[in-house]
Order: structure tokens, then sequence, then C-alpha cells
């Protein structure tokens, strides 16, 4: 096992080819991308029917147009299975993430233009939304309430959930529960594929307008692939952590934490540890291997480990090289270890999420932070963000001139549409004046 956690010296003047590979993980499963298309075209041509055929295929569930539906019963029943701590726990998530979900949202605003005109932007929310939730090794009652209190905060009225049945009709009750109280409007016993081209396409329920949340790679590939059809928040994949620490830190807090992100279940995770002493990187390699041995799913994170999952890089300094190749691998979650976290920040250019300092370990920002957990991965960091309550609403421009802004610029747009061989452009403008 000791060989599968490797340690490596890396540089800008000599990048190490094991560490370079490390950073290169592929955004997209091509075997994935091929059952995503193949099921999605049978969804389109077959609408629910198709739909149903995937579900006993891959979530082996025997579902029908009348039991897919997560009835009010079933809620009912199960928020009285849930126990007095999973609501106490669900609920005072929900608040967090709730208040942050509003504190992001950007309010219309208007500028004046020089002679009484009006330029500004308004916002509004999507009329209706789908979010996926995990629910096959692991049930994410979180990701209930990181996708849907965002829905909600927006003031998205019909907010449509799609989570895989377990052991026929079973849908976790913790998982049920929380998207009750997140607020989710209609809740289906589907996953996987079929589940994206279910509310993509509006086999056998209404369409919707854009897709949110994390899943596997056959879910990732089949949100890639409606998208056009509907809008998507982002491509998300196999779970990561990025760990900049110094000797100061706390090799076993670390190392928990680096198994963290490695338990999810794919086993294409990686845990990345960016340290400047080459001693501290032994401490916490002894660490995880010790820890290993009395995780519930040891199995699941020993087959990540064989994937070469976890790889620690030993750098002449944290605060430019360290942080340079952070910046390069583009974590899903950056944890800064660091006892000068605050000074290094603002450098953090590339991270889905950001947990500054010794107090802050990931699983804060998974379940109870505020922010939503999902984020973009694979490196898709460089490009993409995080999922807000923004990402839930449209947003239009508006353009109200007085006649004395157009005729300040009417010149400007006839130089325009002569430049570029648009005369009807320009006489829209011109004609207002003759």
């Amino acid at each position: 096992m000791s060989a599968k956690i490797q340690i490596f010296p890396w540089s800008e003047k000599e990048p190490t080819p094991e560490v370079e590979t490390f950073l290169h993980r592929p955004a997209f499963d091509e075997q994935a991308e091929i059952a995503a298309s193949s099921c999605l075209a049978d969804i389109r041509k077959n609408g629910l029917d198709a739909v149903l055929r995937a579900c006993k295929v891959f979530d082996h569930a025997e579902l029908s147009a009348d039991n897919i539906r997560v009835s009010e019963a079933e809620l009912d029943a199960a928020e009285a299975t849930c126990n007095g701590t999973i609501k106490r726990a669900i609920h005072q998530a929900a608040e967090r993430i709730e208040q942050f979900a509003k504190a992001g949202l950007r309010p219309d605003w208007t500028i004046s233009t020089p002679h009484g005109g009006r330029l500004g932007e308004r916002f509004h929310p999507m009329d209706r939304v789908g979010v996926y939730i995990p629910g096959g090794t692991a049930p994410l009652a979180s990701t209930s309430l990181m996708t849907v209190i965002l829905a909600k905060a927006a003031g998205v009225n019909e907010i449509v959930a799609c989570t895989p049945s377990r052991n026929g009709l079973t849908v976790s009750a913790p998982l049920l529960y929380a998207l009750r109280v997140a607020g989710a409007t209609e809740i289906y016993r589907v996953g996987g594929i079929q589940s994206i081209g279910m509310m993509a396409y509006g086999a056998g329920i209404p369409p919707v307008q854009l897709i949110a949340g994390p899943g596997n790679a056959y879910v990732t590939a089949a949100k890639r692939q409606v998208y056009g059809t509907v809008a998507i928040d982002q491509v998300a994949g196999p779970s990561e952590i990025c760990i900049l620490a110094d000797k100061v830190g706390n090799a076993k807090w670390i190392a928990a934490d680096l198994l963290s992100q490695a338990e999810h279940g794919s086993g294409h995770e990686k845990s990345f540890l960016v340290t400047d002493s080459q001693a501290f990187a032994e401490q916490v390699k002894q660490e995880v291997l010790s820890q290993l041995t009395i995780r519930n799913r040891r199995e699941i994170i020993e087959r990540m480990l064989s994937n070469r999952g976890m790889l620690f890089a030993v750098v002449p300094n944290l605060a430019i090289e360290g942080v340079n190749l952070c910046n390069r691998f583009a974590a899903e979650h950056l944890e800064l270890q660091v006892s000068n976290a605050d000074k290094i920040l603002p450098t953090i250019t590339c991270a889905g999420a950001v947990f500054v300092g010794y107090w802050t370990p990931e699983s804060a920002g998974d379940f109870v932070a505020g922010p939503s957990h999902v984020l973009p991965t694979g490196g898709a960091a460089r490009m993409f963000s995080g999922l807000t309550a923004e990402t839930f609403r449209r947003r239009s421009s508006f353009v109200e001139f007085s006649k004395e802004d157009l005729a300040e610029t009417k010149d400007t747009i006839e130089t325009f549409g002569k430049l570029e061989g648009l005369d009807a452009h320009a006489y829209a403008a011109s004609v207002r004046f003759e």
C-alpha cells in the first residue's frame, strides 16, 4: 500500500514528470460519453418508456409512470423516520446555506446616460429547473440542500429533484427530508443518464430550463450532451482535494482531510498534498496509512489509491512555487493549512472553493458552512465557478436612450454600420432625425 502514495520533489525549474501527469487528469470519460449518447437518443425518441427501461437496467428499479414520482405520503414517512439529531443537522445546514445564497444575489441596478436616459441590468428567476442528487454508494442529503435551497433563494417556483432509488423503490429518508426542507416541488426516483434526459427532454414531465448538481461520469457526460437544449451549471466529475501545507500543520488533521475526498466511490478521486517539507510529507503519508485501517469505506479508498489518486509534491517554497502548483491543479477543494493563510489567499486564483486555516476542514464546506459544495472538478476551476443562487437566474440588460443620447451617438452608430456593411443598422439611427 505504501508504494501507492508517492512523494516527489517539484520545482518550476525541474518539474517532475509524475507530478505533471497528476495535474492533467481528464475532464471526461470516453465510455461514459458513448453510453450517454445512446441513452439520450433513446429518450429523445421514446420518452418516458426509455427512461423506465434505463432505470431497470442501470438502477435495477421496476418503475412505472404511477410510482416514478415520490408521493407526499412517502415524504411524510421519511420525515417521521428521521430522528431529532438528523433533523437538527439538516435545519442548521439549511439556514446557513440559505443565508449565504441570499447574500450573494445581485440586485437590479441602473446608471444614468449623459442626457437623461438609463442603462442597467435586471435579474429574473428561471421558471422551472432540475437538480440531480447522487444517491448510489452515498446518498447525499447535503446535496439536496446545496442545490435546491439556492434555486429557491433565487425565486424559482418549480424545482424538480431527481435521485436514484435503491433496492427497488427505496430512497434515503434523510435525503428526502432534506429535499422537503430545501423546497423541492417535485421529486423523482430516477438516477443516472436517464434522469438528465427526462428533465431536459420532458420525458413524462414538463421539461426544465436548467439542470444543476454533481454526479458520476455518466451524469456529467449526459449534462454536457444536453447543453443547448437546457442550460447546465457546470461539468463536475470525481471529487478532489488539494492541500497547501507547511510543517507547522497537524499531519493527523491533513491526513484526515485527504482521505475525506477519497471515499466518494468512483475510484478516480484525487488527493494532492503540496508542502515544502519532505519530513512532513512522510509524516502525513504514515498518518494516511494508519487512518485508512479504521475507515468504514476502506475498500473504496484503496481502489482510489490503486489508481494513483493520491500524490504528495515537495516544493522549494510555498508562497511562490507551491501556490503556482495549486493554481495549475485548479482543485475543486483547496485547503490552506499554512500559518500565513490570509496572505496566501489573495494569490489563489484557480479553485472551486478555498478553505482557509488549520481549523477549516473541507468537510465543513461539504455539509454546513454556507457556500454550495457543487464545484468544478478535473481542472475546470480554471474556467468554471461553483454553483450559486445566481446560476438559477436570467440576466437581462436594458437600454433607454433619450433623443439627446441617440443624437450624441448617431455618428458612431452610422460609422460602425458602414464599417461592417450593415447599412440598415446605420439607417435605424439616422432615420429618427430625418
